[in-house]
């Protein structure tokens, strides 16, 4: 079977990633930064800005390269929510209207909160797309029968006409029953709205037509075939698992996410791991936390003495310091926290500071909390697991190093764990050659002994 020239689209919260792939090979790729508009609680997107920056992004594809393409997929950042008037606002993970409410439901309805998270997968959070609606419904924001839509619903409508969504990005909207592959009927009544005011639902597989319009502008095939896609976290924990074999796997980019590759509906209704459908046999399990890279980028430019040589400093800077750093505590929480504590009010900051304490030490102890924190999502979502290990965060062998170190497990650093080679072994299912020369992080054992100590009371 001849595989296609694939062409995968990966629109995240800050930027729109391109990457042609023919046989297993990275013909082209190319990153586009977006804007996120409002202030500390509302954060939205422009839709139609998205859109201009996607189009200009597909026009810096040679025309030769973009003449060869043969299929289409499309990945997007979970949990966004636009409503259908005109504004073109798509509300994203990170907006925070609905953090009162859904606390109050959470406190208030709890048997209710409980039954809900078991239905989808999804967390009770003011990060979904069912806080948003709730809080929207109470405060009388929007009309009761307006039609609702998200980031994939504009990106499928632009290329094929068709106003649909995945349901894989369904299954974080905390709308959609993962059990019986629809929007739950349950859930929409209890926020008084009809499935007709959102997408129809289509597998991950599933295939479109592109618009003639849309493939004369980029002078596409007219036989180019569209499909839908998944999620992006979805995604990048599928193409470590495709690659390796290894289902476990995490992510630090700003963020973090531990994930792991499952065929049950692995959930815990204390802890509120996610759990999202990635195809019939697979869904992705995981935690994710909010203090990830933007942690050590605020300590770089608030501590350290040169911030744009923060990263290159790490080796000497934990050669230089114990660990433990002489005894302070640093909790990573600047920007709430999702996984363990599902909190948007928790706040962070540094624990048993003295006047004995150096810039060294204020460092060492950012970047211990930020992973000790992971650490604990790593201990719930893939215990006792080899890790696939990706993002920015690992391009600095030493803190990979130490990562290893404080998870006490061996960290492979997989640069294609990425939502568009996700895409690409989803939809095309290639025989791949494995690969003997990953970077192998193997945890230093004296070292590993005194974190787990360490681990134990850090943040009591």
């Amino acid at each position: 079977m001849s595989l296609s020239v694939f062409l995968g689209i990966d629109v995240g919260t800050t930027a729109i990633k391109l990457g042609v792939i023919e046989e297993n090979q990275l013909l082209y790729t190319n990153d586009h930064p977006i804007e996120t508009s409002g202030n500390e609680i509302v954060k939205y997107q422009d839709a139609n800005q998205i859109l201009a920056v996607l189009q200009e992004g597909l026009m810096t594809i040679p025309l030769e390269l973009r003449r060869r393409i043969t299929k289409l997929g499309i990945s997007t950042a979970m949990h966004s929510l636009m409503p259908e008037d005109d504004s073109g606002q798509i509300f994203i993970w990170s907006d925070l209207q609905a953090a009162g409410v859904i606390e109050q439901f959470k406190q208030v309805k709890k048997a209710t909160a409980k039954h809900f998270y078991q239905l989808t997968g999804t967390p009770i959070h003011a990060m979904s797309p069912f806080a948003k609606l709730l809080y929207f419904q109470q405060a009388e924001k929007y009309p009761a029968e307006l039609h609702w839509s998200g980031l994939k619903e504009v990106l499928m409508k632009y290329f094929t006409g068709e106003t649909v969504l995945d349901y894989s990005t369904a299954s974080a909207t905390g709308l959609f029953d993962l059990r019986k592959k629809q929007w739950s009927h349950e859930i929409l009544t209890y926020l008084g709205m009809h499935e007709e005011q959102l997408a129809r639902l289509v597998d991950t597989n599933q295939t479109f037509a592109l618009l003639p319009s849309v493939a004369e502008l980029f002078g596409f095939s007219s036989e180019l075939q569209v499909v839908i896609g998944a999620s992006d976290g979805t995604l990048a924990a599928y193409a470590s698992y495709y690659a390796t074999g290894r289902r476990a796997s995490l992510t630090i980019g700003t963020s973090g996410a531990v994930r792991q590759i499952t065929t049950d509906n692995q959930l815990d209704a204390d802890k509120q791991n996610f759990c999202y459908y990635l195809n019939g046999e697979l869904k992705v399990s995981g935690a994710p936390s909010n203090n990830g890279g933007i942690i050590l980028a605020w300590a770089a430019q608030q501590l350290a003495i040169d911030p744009l040589d923060f990263y290159a400093s790490v080796p000497n800077l934990l050669m230089e310091t114990k660990i433990g750093s002489n005894g302070l505590r640093f909790w990573p929480y600047l920007n709430g926290e999702r996984a363990p504590y599902w909190d948007n009010e928790i706040k962070g900051g540094f624990y048993d500071l003295t006047l004995q304490h150096t810039r060294s030490d204020l460092l060492r102890s950012v970047i211990e909390g930020v992973l000790l924190n992971i650490r604990r999502l790593v201990q719930l979502v893939a215990k006792n697991e080899d890790l696939s290990v990706s993002g920015g965060f690992f391009q600095t062998p030493a803190l990979a190093q130490l990562a290893a170190t404080v998870f006490g497990t061996v960290c492979y650093y997989a640069p294609e764990n990425e939502p568009i080679f996700g895409l690409y072994y989803l939809l095309e299912q290639p025989e791949l050659v494995k690969k003997e020369q990953q970077q192998v992080f193997f945890p230093d054992s004296l070292q590993q002994a005194a974190y787990q100590h360490l681990a134990e009371h850090y943040f009591d």
